[in-house]
């Protein structure tokens, strides 16, 4: 299963963060990137915490014949199409996409780093992605995102579509 992460908190030339985050998964699809599962969308707290706008995050499952390198390269011309500038880290975004994993790879030098490196310790990506795909088994810890979810705070996070 190939992983990305979602998530915006500014407007974008799209709209809001949430139709963004939509209008990026269709700009994906011009780019050989197949949107095979998309969770839920929630809502999450800035972090660090902060007193910027909280960020709309959500998870899709994809199929492409993109190497991880040409995925990612895909994923940072969606940004830079929506108006995603890169500035400080931790910085307020039109747009936000993680590649977290890629299949059953485990790469630990040169990018993308796979599975993403803090995959496993943020609510935002894990909340979606047990919703997603709650079998799903991160590749280097083996445990499944339902029970790496388990092991997060659900503070500064909810639950946006039914």
């Amino acid at each position: 299963m190939i992983l990305i992460g979602i998530g915006a908190n500014l407007r974008s030339a799209a709209g809001s963060p949430r139709v963004t985050c939509g209008a990026a998964l269709l700009h994906l699809g011009r780019l050989g990137v197949v949107i095979a599962g998309r969770s839920p969308w929630y809502e999450s707290a800035p972090i660090p915490a902060s007193d910027q706008p909280w960020f709309v995050n959500g998870v899709v499952s994809v199929e492409t014949a993109l190497s991880p390198a040409g995925l990612l390269a895909a994923l940072h011309l969606t940004e830079a199409a929506f108006g995603r500038l890169r500035t400080a880290a931790n910085a307020a975004r039109t747009l936000d996409l993680d590649l977290l994993a890629y299949r059953d790879l485990v790469k630990v030098e040169g990018a993308p780093l796979l599975p993403h490196p803090r995959l496993h310790e943020r609510a935002f990506v894990l909340f979606p992605l047990r919703d997603l795909a709650p079998q799903w088994r991160h590749p280097a810890l083996g445990e499944t995102a339902a029970n790496l979810a388990a092991k997060v705070p659900a503070e500064g996070i909810r639950r946006l579509d039914p």
